[in-house]
């Protein structure tokens, strides 16, 4: 973690200690909060508490949440995340609080949002632009977006994923995903294909700084997982998707199409790499509300204009 990162947050911790009287349980818990955002944010490539946006702090409840922190969890956090916020925009170390309007659903667990088949193909399937450098930037961007659908892999993941750990000619990319854990995930035709054509390019763009990393920007350093986030919803918005789109959405799509049309809910759990299948049951509520939703509009006995 950067030191600037901690530093405020152990200068915010010492007012709630002296000034606010807290208790050290209390305390205890502000800075286990606010670590996990100063973690998150790091991997993200960034330095400061003021370059958290909220579609940022939405991609952080997102995970955490997949990873199991339950609502009354976030709420705690997020909570400390206004206080700190606050604090900061105080000393002029913050423009604007992130956790402000972000507002959880306490009703019951909120369903992940996925788009559908036919806009997945409307994103994966644009014309590329004409002009560079952004034709270029296309190359790299779709076959971002076309891994992360065909794979179903986490933003961490895709942005640390290594060249020796991709076998196009076998269909599989070895992935390193939560608490460290390794597994091997097939590449789907259109993925491997547009992985081909984005290798000739980055060779191009490879310098000393590049490594074994797979995806890197045009002056060869590491695609972090907020360039990666920004240039999603940039390409999302060009192919005129009616929403914004953030990379945890493929993964949902991803996993929400292949159990509705294997069924197979061990499987789909073992290539999302969860631990508990409670975590990945999850997308057979978002099936059935997909049945569901046939069903209305196609049962005789069902459809609302019916009773006319």
């Amino acid at each position: 973690m950067t030191s600037a990162l901690e530093t405020r947050i152990e200068d915010f911790l010492a007012v709630l200690s002296s000034q606010r009287g807290l208790s050290a349980n209390t305390v205890l818990a502000y800075r286990r909060d606010l670590l996990k955002v100063a973690a998150f944010i790091e991997g993200c490539g960034l330095s400061e508490w003021r370059s958290l946006d909220q579609f940022l702090l939405e991609e952080f409840i997102a995970r955490v949440s997949e990873q199991g922190l339950d609502i009354r969890s976030q709420q705690r956090l997020l909570s400390s995340l206004r206080s700190f916020y606050d604090w900061l925009a105080e000393r002029g170390e913050a423009a604007f609080n992130p956790a402000r309007s972000l507002r959880l659903k306490t009703h019951k667990r909120e369903l992940p949002r996925v788009l559908d088949v036919d806009l997945v193909q409307q994103l994966l399937d644009a014309p590329a632009p004409e002009d560079e450098p952004e034709k270029s930037l296309w190359r790299r961007d779709r076959t971002m977006m076309e891994l992360f659908y065909s794979s179903g892999l986490r933003l961490s993941e895709l942005s640390n994923a290594m060249l020796t750990a991709l076998d196009l000619s076998s269909g599989h990319i070895t992935v390193t995903g939560k608490g460290n854990k390794t597994r091997r995930v097939p590449v789907g035709r259109k993925a491997r294909e547009a992985l081909r054509d984005w290798l000739v390019l980055r060779e191009q763009w490879c310098t000393d700084k590049s490594g074994d990393l797979i995806f890197i920007t045009p002056k060869g350093a590491r695609f972090g997982e907020r360039a990666i986030q920004l240039r999603l919803a940039h390409q999302a918005r060009r192919a005129g998707l009616p929403q914004h789109v953030h990379p945890h959405m493929l993964r949902h799509s991803f996993a929400s199409h292949l159990l509705e049309s294997s069924q197979d809910l061990r499987a789909v759990q073992e290539l999302l790499g969860h631990a508990d299948i409670s975590t990945t049951q999850i997308y057979t509520h978002l099936d059935y509300q997909h049945l569901a939703t046939v069903y209305d509009k196609a049962h005789p006995r069902s459809r609302k204009n019916d009773d006319k």
